[in-house]
């Protein structure tokens, strides 16, 4: 028998909320976090649009001086961890020789899963630009050690004095998704009792705007409309919009979390991926291993198609994701495919790569706690002429009691990751 891991913290930096409960009121409200970029001056990209995260104060989470030697993406993904941990009621560090550590939690016995797609691009990006002017003896000495990805669980080991496995999960834009799914496989295979699990991502430099639209991925038409640009499953998107943050979950075994008394906020039910082992960037056009990844994690919680209540979409905005993902439904569910609710929140968030599937599993949480499914914002004319015809929660949230929500993540090379979460 399968051991049964509980949701017992959360925490969230995101492009419409730097809190959990400022995350779901604009979530649930149908907000837009994409606007004009700031992070850089964007008048030499096609796309001058993304979903920044907005008011970040890291020393609110992480001491000034620490904060230093950590690259954003880094900075993101302590944050929500910070909040996730205290969420869970965890001591506040396992290096202290609290009452709480010596009874009941051992730091050998807590991993951490961050998925992560790029790593510290601005470091990257201003340290070759300092390499061109001024040699390579004039590269600032932290480059390295701010810049790649294994970072972020790195300095959130450092952060609550934790021991036990530090992994870095890249898989692309599914790199959340399977962070999370290896941290369940972690609790499950006994070799952690607690993991501190999600992703982080802050892309959103001149040089990766530059490149995505290079491959022609990002929406140009609504650069003075930026809240309307992202628009999954809509006959007028033209492709996808950065976002950025992070999003961060505590898992625990469930007979740990209910001896200390944690808040239990759902179950991590089933997991399940794939590769297409297809294309480079795009997906199989009929979504067929995205399906299978379906099947897998529905056979993994011990549930039938019609147990999912609520389907949060990878709806990424493009041509080609958002008719192959209708189509994954379509062949993962048959006829039932009709009646599922579904909605992107990417409408919303924009796209945050890494970070999207570990966001995307809140919000399936956040609907399992609430009764509400958050909407598709800008849904106003499906692209019904391309197949999209399937219940994607257009414009409004609805007020639905669920058993049981799925997030899929489906990234470059191929990746396809899918998570399931049931009421506790």
């Amino acid at each position: 028998m399968k051991e049964e891991v509980a949701v017992t913290g959360l925490g969230i930096i995101s492009p419409i909320g730097n809190s959990i409960e400022e995350f779901w009121k604009n979530c649930v409200n149908g907000v837009s976090g994409i606007g004009p970029i700031t992070h850089f001056d964007a008048s030499n990209v096609e796309s001058k649009i993304a979903a920044e995260v907005k008011n970040f104060d890291a020393s609110l989470w992480i001491d000034r001086k620490e904060a230093r030697k950590m690259a954003l993406f880094s900075q993101y993904a302590v944050a929500a961890a910070v909040q996730a941990w205290n969420d869970a009621g965890l001591p506040a560090t396992m290096d202290s020789q609290s009452a709480e550590k010596s009874a009941s939690i051992d730091p050998y016995r807590i991993a951490i899963v961050i998925g992560n797609g790029i790593g510290g691009l601005e470091v990257f990006t201003e340290s070759h630009a300092k390499m061109l002017q001024d040699g390579p003896d004039r590269i600032p000495p932290m480059t390295i050690p701010l810049m790649i990805a294994n970072e972020a669980a790195a300095n959130i080991a450092m952060r609550f004095g934790i021991h036990g496995p530090a992994l870095t999960q890249v898989t692309a834009c599914a790199s959340g998704t399977d962070a999370l799914g290896q941290a369940l496989d972690l609790i499950r295979s006994g070799r952690a009792d607690i993991v501190i699990a999600g992703g982080t991502e802050a892309a959103i430099t001149e040089f990766a705007i530059g490149a995505f639209c290079r491959l022609k991925a990002l929406s140009t038409s609504y650069n003075d409309r930026p809240e309307l640009a992202s628009r999954p499953f809509d006959r007028d998107r033209d492709g996808f919009v950065m976002g950025e943050g992070a999003g961060i979950l505590v898992l625990e075994r469930m007979e740990s979390a209910k001896a200390r008394q944690a808040p239990i906020h759902a179950v991590f039910a089933g997991y399940g991926a794939t590769c297409d082992a297809y294309h480079l960037t795009a997906p199989q056009p009929e979504g067929l291993f995205g399906a299978k990844a379906i099947e897998i994690a529905l056979k993994d919680a011990a549930l039938a198609p019609e147990d999912i209540g609520y389907y949060n979409a990878h709806g990424t905005g493009t041509e080609l994701n958002d008719q192959m993902e209708t189509r994954m439904l379509k062949t993962a569910f048959g006829p039932l495919a009709q009646s599922l609710q579904i909605s992107s929140t990417k409408s919303m968030t924009g796209h945050c790569v890494a970070a999207a599937g570990a966001i995307e599993a809140i919000v399936c949480i956040q609907a399992l706690k609430t009764g509400i499914l958050p909407p598709t914002i800008h849904l106003d004319n499906p692209d019904l002429e391309n197949g999209c015809d399937l219940d994607y929660i257009p414009n409004s949230a609805r007020t639905h009691k669920i058993n049981a929500a799925m997030s899929a993540s489906l990234g470059f090379g191929g990746h396809n990751g899918v998570v399931i979460f049931a009421q506790p």
